[in-house]
């Protein structure tokens, strides 16, 4: 479920009040601990933390209107939703979060490529979270994005 919301404020104060506890949890955890670089913003009807035009001006290739997107939260229809690009760019990171997670013994992940689930708000390892927040820099995400679009290019020109 995409927000039309402009600012996080309105994102926020649109939700349902179980889910704005959790998200603006969420959002202080990933704000406290998120290297410096990064900049909040609404991001595709979400809550984002992209890298500004400032630092990466190429922008998203999707979109070079857009910054390069980085994380993003939200509350979906059926959960809580945190995206992290690093997670699914990065396999080194993916194997981290896993075994960190699998660590707190609290059920199965529900982790999609960059999309982890959480159906219930009580649930959420918000300490974890947080730490994969502080993992990437804005220098070490923007080299992961060129490498894959340097890799995917290089499979194009080959075929």
């Amino acid at each position: 479920m995409q927000s039309k919301a402009a600012t996080v404020d309105q994102y926020l104060s649109e939700l349902p009040e179980d889910r704005q506890a959790a998200i603006e949890k969420l959002r202080k955890v990933i704000k406290k601990n998120m290297p410096k670089g990064f900049r909040e913003c609404m991001n595709y009807g979400m809550i984002g933390y992209v890298v500004p035009h400032s630092k990466y001006p190429a922008g998203y290739h999707c979109n070079p209107k857009d910054p390069l997107p980085f994380m993003n939260i939200a509350s979906q229809k059926n959960f809580i939703a945190v995206y992290h690009m690093g997670v699914y760019g990065d396999p080194k990171l993916y194997k981290w979060f896993t075994d960190a997670y699998a660590k707190l013994e609290m059920g199965k992940l529900d982790m999609g490529k960059s999309c982890i689930r959480f159906k219930n708000p009580d649930k959420i390892p918000y300490q974890l979270i947080g730490e994969l927040a502080a993992k990437m820099t804005p220098d070490d995400w923007i080299a992961r994005y060129d490498a894959m679009l340097n890799q995917s290019a290089a499979k194009k020109n080959k075929k």
